[in-house]
């Protein structure tokens, strides 16, 4: 599916009116910004359009426009045609069967949600704005070059543009399902101070970028009830919860006198319990900023209290006050453990993995079906996804596999080779164990040098079906437990 506008940016007026003589407005400007980003990760030059709240929205031109951008204010909310221009947005996609993000909150400055247009309000937001924590002041960026904006701004015009390429992305393959590679849980990415939207975001898009689901998705809501119910219900798709605490205690929703941060972090202890009891995999991993400034007295109690209940190892959490690179470099190690662990766990004794082209999937079954009836697990190569994404599954095989097994039919002599050639890097993967067995089965008379697949330690079987499953067989039960 392609459109005749990739974004359509909704502001108010006033929000895009110049602030000083010989400058453009606000709006403008991050329109200019956003199409610069936009076209470094397009590879192409994005088309993005401008709509005021005084302009005529007619329905041709929605029904052409890919995604929307509102630019979220208090101007904005106090107008009734940059709602009628949301609304109008939904309806044209009430036709569509889609479930794709297409709307974008971008808040130019900060609105209580209660406030905000309701088809708004479940969105998660991308903060264009600056909080100064010694005096809690709100600052829109005018300067788009200061260090704050390097940090705040960038960040969160680098996130969106991500996003909307996803979306778009997406759109053009007319559908939001992505084949997934891995079979792993998602990861709870706790919602944090405004302080630490920058390093969540980086912490977010990493995740994504390894090929893991992060939740929330939406939005929190406001009430205790409903967002401690939300909170538990993403926390039990989860394999790991990960909290950033910063210097500000933060919002207090409706209802309690506890921050979100610190519900997310108790009801992350209490998952944390139950999926000990039913021997599930759950784990905490906090990560206080190492340089805490203007820390306010609710929070700094907080922050003690975090660290005593880690000392004393209750609810299974790991605080870290380090480098947010190192901090990454944790969190990815956890998981890649967590991985290899589930994925031995789910086995039935060793683990083969059967190496062989899609060209020759449909000759490899019976092979692959004595493996199984041996008693073994066998791991397969993805055929099907991005490259990337299908490299990654193969290396992942490579780390978890007791044996291998590649198999030839029509493929050529050189994938071959590539292949044993990533048998004897297996170890740069981050094995952890040594490979039990290597073997080639391949038709007589279809490799031109037979010494240099032993010289690798790579069992040859040639001969027809008949003989080659027989071989197999036998050099499967030298190491069956």
């Amino acid at each position: 599916m392609s459109f005749e506008i990739d974004a359509l940016i909704v502001f108010a007026d006033r929000d895009n009116e110049n602030q000083t003589a010989g400058t453009v407005g606000w709006v403008t400007e991050f329109k200019k910004f956003l199409e610069l980003m936009l076209a470094q990760v397009m590879t192409k030059k994005p088309k993005v359009l401008l709509k005021s709240e005084s302009d005529t929205m007619t329905s041709p031109t929605l029904d052409n426009v890919g995604v929307l951008i509102t630019i979220l204010s208090k101007d904005f909310v106090k107008s009734k045609q940059c709602k009628d221009h949301v609304d109008s947005f939904y309806r044209s996609l009430e036709s569509s069967s889609s479930k794709i993000n297409r709307v974008f909150k971008v808040i130019k400055y900060p609105v209580e949600l209660q406030d905000q247009p309701v088809a708004l309000r479940a969105l998660i937001g991308y903060d264009m704005y600056h909080v100064d924590q010694a005096s809690g002041e709100i600052k829109e960026f005018a300067d788009y070059f200061n260090a704050d904006a390097e940090r705040q701004y960038w960040m969160e015009i680098i996130e969106l543009s991500y996003d909307i390429q996803d979306a778009l992305v997406s759109l053009s393959k007319g559908s939001v399902e992505t084949k997934k590679i891995y079979k792993r849980k998602a990861v709870y990415l706790a919602e944090t101070g405004h302080d630490l939207s920058v390093q969540r975001n980086i912490i977010h898009r990493e995740l994504q970028r390894f090929g893991y689901s992060v939740l929330p998705t939406n939005a929190l809501p406001i009430n205790i009830t409903e967002l401690e119910r939300v909170v538990r219900t993403d926390l039990e798709k989860c394999s790991m919860s990960i909290h950033l605490v910063g210097a500000g205690y933060g919002t207090i929703p409706e209802g309690t006198d506890r921050s979100v941060q610190d519900i997310q972090n108790k009801l992350a202890a209490e998952n944390s319990v139950y999926a000990k009891e039913r021997q599930l995999d759950f784990s905490r991993l906090i990560w206080l900023s190492p340089t805490l400034t203007h820390v306010t007295e609710r929070q700094q109690r907080f922050i003690e209290t975090l660290k005593r209940d880690v000392e004393t190892q209750q609810e299974g959490a790991e605080i870290f006050q380090t480098l947010l690179e190192d901090f990454k470099n944790i969190v990815r190690e956890e998981l890649e453990d967590a991985s290899e662990k589930r994925t031995l766990d789910d086995t039935e004794g060793r683990a083969i993995y059967f190496i062989h082209d899609k060209i020759d999937h449909t000759e490899a079954k019976p092979f692959i079906n004595l493996i199984k009836q041996l008693g073994f697990s066998v791991l397969m190569p993805a055929f099907e996804g991005e490259l990337l994404e299908l490299r990654k599954k193969h290396i992942e095989n490579l780390r978890n596999l007791d044996a291998a097994i590649i198999f030839r039919g029509k493929a050529n002599e050189f994938w071959v080779r590539m292949k044993s050639l990533d048998l004897l890097k297996a170890p740069g993967f981050g094995r952890k164990k040594p490979i039990l067995g290597k073997a080639l089965v391949t038709p007589i008379g279809s490799i031109t040098d037979r010494d240099s697949f032993k010289n690798q330690d790579l069992f040859v079987i040639e001969g027809d079906e008949h003989q080659s499953l027989e071989s197999l067989k036998s050099f499967l039960q030298e190491f069956k437990r």
